[in-house]
């Protein structure tokens, strides 16, 4: 595995004046970061020998940055970031399994900023791309260091055209001789990236899931492989998902159980008028596979766990999607999944042992890494690239055109990298496209949302430097037909700050069959085992757009809150998550509700009711069929959320061998998709932890094909 990201230092003697409007009013984006650089009056010069070490703060992207500063004699010695809470692969350091840092996806600029200020005696680095928010923590944690140490920093943030409401309280002035003796730590330091035309068997468009296993796939069925990724780390929007995976697994299934509310659901489905020979044929299989699984079940002793297949996957996928999407890319995902599975294990991936009913998920087949979020998705994956000496990964370029020659076969692409070099990369069999959707696309999701009534202020889960709709566009402009780009899924799990899909506890998404939704009055509202867009349309009824799911201290996946063990899908302890009100506790409801300024007795009324449903008492009101635990003491857990832009379900018209079609249903020779670029795999509804299954399945069929065809 070749890294080529070519970082070369280059400097440009700038003014004070221009660093004043780069730094300090390009940069800082609220007042909330300019307040942080400021002179800490508690701070102290740790004197070693003749060197001096100060300490600086700022916020970063999650959560304040510190850096500690060595200089001596006014020179930058040494920076080193001491701690912080950024996203693992983004703006942090990606870790695998073991603890390793993972070295081939792009430095972590927490690793890369500091590094250069040494080297280059400069706090004016560039950014990475897809980082920004990390980098300008970074450099306004030093400058903070910077002042603790003397150095009057802090006056040139005075008074900005942008932030005329900050100024500098203590009204500094810079001297002559203090501008003097600050310039030289202002050279703008550039990644000079330098890339030229290249030759190749196949390039892969994207650095996310999809991307990835797309490279393994061609690399390991012999082709070379370029990959280029217009961020500055590799991982996508893959890093920010929630890493759950959908699979029928009869090992882990054998330890669930079979309810008649189960049998119900599965019934109703055989019982649906077929829409087409297809699904007809689909359903025939599902039922003939259940009363195999009900033979088998009545002649065991305590049962033979949860019945699934891969034709009930499939069934349930497509008519979760509202029958829209194309069966045979259905059953594809679906006939795949498992074995697809199997060949991540066998690279590194880790899973718990055993299996639940993911968000949105619809049935108990769900498998969730053990590392927070896709950072162990991601960190295999690169894990595995290492292996192979044909895969090169390019960070900070971007494709902008995808070239083909007087047939319409794909024959390459145009690219440019963050240094405005312009060039073209060669590709003997093809380009597979792996950019991603459009959630962070706003004019792509008005022009084609009809699903929604305004989405045009909508959070998205996604990151807005992934998710922008690049390939679609490029696909389109090489004749691709496009399908299903009103299907926008909107998901229940978005932080009431910033809609992301982060700090939430684990239970909240694995665990559904544990937790209940309430709303601000303290009344359940909705199916939590149900889809989600139904789920999500119920909350944008509800008057405060917003609500609390709600765990207890029972129930298998229990974890003690107040444990040092404990915390959250993404990483962060408790105190964290409690300081900034991602979740509120109480030891009791009444402790619960005093804090959330709900009417404890409404919310008992809602508890004493959803316990007769598990209990078997009587049928929920709203449809709920998933039960395994009762709430019956605390502590109690309300974590507030709302709705987000999730997924985009259209894309990219492919077959089942990946190929991306034109608008008369030909193939685009040399032209491959995966993930979700793609359409006409989920229709109208994505149900939760497909969409791992979808990239790895289909990135895996697309490196394959591309490499044979």
């Amino acid at each position: 595995m070749k890294i080529m990201c070519n970082r070369k230092n280059k400097y440009n003697n700038l003014s004070l004046l221009i660093f004043i409007v780069f730094l300090f009013i390009s940069s800082c984006s609220n007042n909330e970061q300019l307040n942080n650089i400021t002179a800490n009056e508690t701070s102290k010069a740790i004197i070693q020998d003749t060197l001096k070490v100060y300490h600086g703060t700022a916020m970063g992207f999650n959560d304040l940055i510190h850096v500690d500063v060595t200089l001596d004699d006014d020179k930058i010695v040494d920076v080193k970031v001491t701690g912080h809470n950024e996203t693992p692969g983004i703006g942090g350091e990606l870790r695998d399994y073991d603890g390793n840092i993972v070295d081939n996806c792009g430095e972590a600029p927490v690793e890369l900023i500091p590094r250069l200020m040494a080297e280059n005696n400069s706090i004016n680095i560039d950014t990475v791309s897809g980082a920004t928010a990390t980098c300008y923590g970074i450099e306004h944690a030093v400058v903070d260091a910077m002042v603790n140490a003397g150095l009057r920093v802090d006056a040139i943030s005075s008074a900005t055209e942008e932030n005329p409401d900050f100024n500098n309280s203590h009204e500094l002035i810079l001297s002559e001789e203090e501008k003097t003796k600050l310039e030289k730590y202002l050279d703008r330091v550039h990644f000079d990236i330098s890339n030229s035309d290249m030759s190749t068997d196949v390039v892969v468009v994207g650095g996310g899931g999809a991307g990835l296993t797309a490279a393994i796939s061609a690399a390991k069925n012999g082709s070379q492989v370029i990959l280029v990724e217009k961020n500055g780390t590799i991982g996508g929007n893959t890093l920010v998902c929630g890493a759950i995976y959908n699979a029928p697994d009869r090992n882990l299934q054998q330890k669930l159980f079979m309810t008649e509310e189960k049998y119900g659901v599965v019934e109703k489905a055989l019982n649906e008028k077929p829409e087409s020979d297809e699904h007809r044929e689909l359903q025939d299989t599902v039922r003939n596979e259940l009363e195999d699984f009900k033979k088998k079940d009545n002649e065991l002793d305590g049962g033979n766990g949860v019945f699934d297949s891969e034709n009930w996957f499939a069934l349930q996928t497509w008519n979760g999607g509202d029958k829209k999407a194309n069966i045979n890319l259905v059953k594809t995902l679906a006939d795949k999944s498992f074995e697809t599975l199997e060949l991540l294990k066998n690279m590194g991936f880790k899973i718990y042992d055993f299996a639940s009913q993911g968000a949105g998920a619809l049935w108990e087949r769900t498998h969730t890494s053990t590392l927070p979020m896709g950072t162990g998705f991601i960190s295999t994956l690169l894990n595995e690239i290492k292996r192979y000496d044909n895969i090169t990964l390019l960070t900070h370029v971007e494709a902008k055109e995808i070239i083909v020659n007087d047939d319409n076969e794909v024959t390459g692409l145009r690219c440019i990298d963050k240094s405005g070099n312009e060039f073209t990369i060669t590709a003997n069999k093809g380009v597979v496209l792996a950019t991603g959707g459009f959630s962070s696309n706003k004019d792509m999701l008005n022009t084609y949302n009809t699903k929604w009534k305004n989405i045009t202020e909508a959070t998205t889960t996604n990151r807005e430097t992934a998710s922008t709709g690049d390939g679609i566009k490029m696909g389109v402009g090489v004749g691709a037909d496009i399908v299903d780009m009103n299907e926008i899924q909107l998901l229940y799990l978005g932080n009431v700050v910033n809609g992301k899909l982060t700090r939430y506890p684990k239970r909240d998404v694995n665990a559904v069959d544990e937790v209940i939704f309430i709303d601000k009055e303290g009344k359940r509202f909705v199916n939590e085992g149900g889809r989600r867009d139904e789920i999500s349309e119920a909350i944008l009824s509800l008057p405060e757009n917003y609500f609390y799911i709600l765990e207890s201290g029972d129930g298998d996946d229990y974890v003690d809150i107040y444990s040092s063990d404990f915390v959250s899908a993404d990483g962060f302890d408790f105190d964290y998550l409690v300081n900034n009100e991602y979740i509120y506790v109480g030891d009791t409801l009444e402790e619960l509700c005093d804090k959330i300024n709900i009417d404890v007795d409404v919310l008992k009324a809602s508890i004493d009711d959803f316990n007769r449903c598990v209990d078997g008492e009587k049928e929920d009101d709203f449809g709920r069929t998933l039960y395994s635990t009762k709430f019956t003491k605390g502590p109690y857990v309300a974590t507030p959320r709302k709705v987000s832009v999730h997924h985009t379900m259209g894309g990219l018209r492919i077959n089942e061998k990946a190929q991306v079609l034109d608008r008369n249903g030909e193939v685009i020779k040399g032209l491959y998709a995966a993930g979700e670029v793609t359409g006409g795999i989920h229709g109208g509804n994505r149900l939760g932890g497909n969409a791992v299954v979808d990239i790895s399945v289909f990135g895996t069929i697309a490196g394959e094909n591309i490499s044979k065809d």
